[in-house]
């Protein structure tokens, strides 16, 4: 096994997949926010007040919250964790639609993937929302866009917070 694989928590020592054994680490308060980005046409941008299944961001803030809360049946190395507050907002700037998710827990794991499948989760509501009008919807990066607690320390991306 290569030294980067070796450093991938999620490999036993013969390189098979495996839940990390969390159970050593003292529960501390984590919080993390990421982001999702989805370009849109200036026609559909112009239609979304006049979606007939709903507004579309408000479904895509209940969809990335529920997603967000269903984490570790979606990704398999995941632990369940008891999230103590998960936000999704998703506001229309003049290209799109910017998803911005925030969970947080205390727990003895990160709250990293929450965050990230809920501004995914989110983001794909939207396209579920509008490709009646366009197929060619881009969902645009999902990142991660701090995290702060636990062992590793705090995270924080450089560079402009907002993906468009």
């Amino acid at each position: 096994m290569s030294e980067q694989e070796a450093a991938l928590s999620h490999y036993d020592a013969e390189g098979r997949a495996r839940m990390v054994d969390v159970s050593a680490k003292a529960p501390t308060r984590r919080e993390a926010e990421a982001e999702a980005f989805v370009a849109l046409s200036p026609q559909v941008l112009a239609a979304l007040p006049r979606n007939p299944k709903g507004n579309p961001l408000e479904v895509a803030r209940f969809a990335g919250i529920q997603g967000g809360k269903r984490t570790s049946e979606l990704i398999p190395m995941c632990h369940p964790l008891p999230l103590s507050f998960l936000d999704v907002t998703a506001e229309l700037t003049p290209a799109g639609v910017a998803i911005r998710a925030v969970a947080a827990t205390t727990a003895n794991t990160g709250v990293e993937m929450e965050a990230l499948t809920a501004a995914s989760i989110a983001a794909l509501t939207v396209y579920d929302m509008c490709k009646a009008l366009d197929k060619g919807i881009v969902i645009g990066r999902v990142q991660l866009v701090r995290k702060e607690g636990g062992k590793s320390g705090d995270y924080r991306r450089g560079g402009p917070e907002r993906v468009e």
